[in-house]
């Protein structure tokens, strides 16, 4: 899911917390990355299933994928996608309810001729076995793949029979090679022991939730089972659609984030999330090339503690 939200909504986007923060140099100060950070490998985290590593930040498409046929923005994506890469940056996660987002990610990839160097994840949210495989077979289609990464259930209702037939579903195009990890979404904090029943019912292989400084609710137990059950965590709405900037407009980045070698208020709100070490990827969606690079710095270098994390908390609810 992209962690942005429209100009007419409560919370600004990274771009207008620039512009705001630009006469302080609040944006130089977002741009700016130590040498040292931005030069180191990014780090990786094994999927627990099979121990096949991922680079720990990645990109989410909701939003700021939905652009279809605009060649401008197009070119933006493109360049989006190529800085990821480059980066050391693999996962892309996308799906069917995102617009125009998996035709986009599909024709980009393979205009770029890039699709092999992706983890590319989408979700199917239709329930009952023909409409559920017609909508599979559109996103292979959209996404100009014959196989899939990683096909997540999204946002499973509360009828566990329907949920188990769905993951029966997916078992058998992953056992046919057309899925390589399966696993299920979910945006609700109210979820979450829903997740947790799957997650130990079911054996997935991923399980995706919201989880920022603003939205800690998968701290409290949802992590420790996904650990627990050897679930691999990918994490949306790590900006909790730019509550978090809003928080700190006009803030600079406290001199003390030096020490885990944040270097932007991106990189501030990424790395509690990554010192999480239950999280795998987290997935914010972005469409510029220099946000991309940002959020792929805070993947390099120190990660904080746990009393920095703490420290960092308490700071952040200091200023509400």
């Amino acid at each position: 899911m992209a962690d942005i939200r429209f100009r007419t909504g409560c919370f600004i986007s990274r771009r207008e917390f620039l512009a705001l923060g630009a006469g302080i140099g609040v944006a130089a100060a977002f741009r700016g990355a130590p040498a040292s950070a931005a030069a180191g490998p990014i780090l990786t985290r094994a999927i627990p299933r099979t121990g096949e590593r991922l680079p720990v930040v990645g990109l989410g498409t909701a939003i700021v994928f939905d652009i279809g046929d605009d060649a401008a923005r197009r070119a933006e994506r493109r360049a989006v996608i190529q800085t990821m890469l480059e980066g050391g940056g693999r996962v892309i996660d996308t799906a069917p309810s995102y617009g125009t987002a998996e035709v986009v990610v599909g024709d980009l990839l393979a205009a770029a001729g890039t699709r092999d160097k992706v983890f590319l994840a989408t979700k199917v949210r239709a329930a009952g076995r023909e409409v559920a495989t017609a909508e599979m077979q559109g996103s292979l289609q959209r996404l100009r793949s014959d196989k899939l990464d990683l096909m997540q259930i999204h946002n499973p209702g509360s009828d566990a029979g329907a949920t188990a037939a769905q993951l029966g579903l997916l078992r058998e195009w992953k056992d046919k090679g057309v899925f390589r990890y399966i696993g299920v979404t979910h945006f609700q904090a109210g979820a979450n022991e829903r997740l947790i029943e799957l997650m130990r019912r079911e054996k997935l292989d991923f399980v995706q939730v919201n989880y920022s400084m603003a939205e800690r609710s998968v701290e409290q137990r949802l992590l420790a089972a996904a650990a627990e059950t050897g679930t691999a965590v990918l994490i949306n709405l790590p900006f909790a659609r730019g509550k978090l900037f809003s928080a700190v407009r006009g803030q600079p980045v406290p001199a003390w984030a030096a020490e885990f070698e944040a270097a932007s208020w991106g990189q501030f709100f990424l790395k509690y999330v990554l010192a999480h070490e239950a999280v795998t990827c987290v997935i914010p969606g972005t469409d510029k090339a220099e946000y991309m690079l940002d959020n792929l710095n805070a993947g390099r270098g120190r990660l904080p503690d746990a009393a920095m994390r703490r420290k960092m908390t308490e700071f952040l609810d200091s200023l509400r």
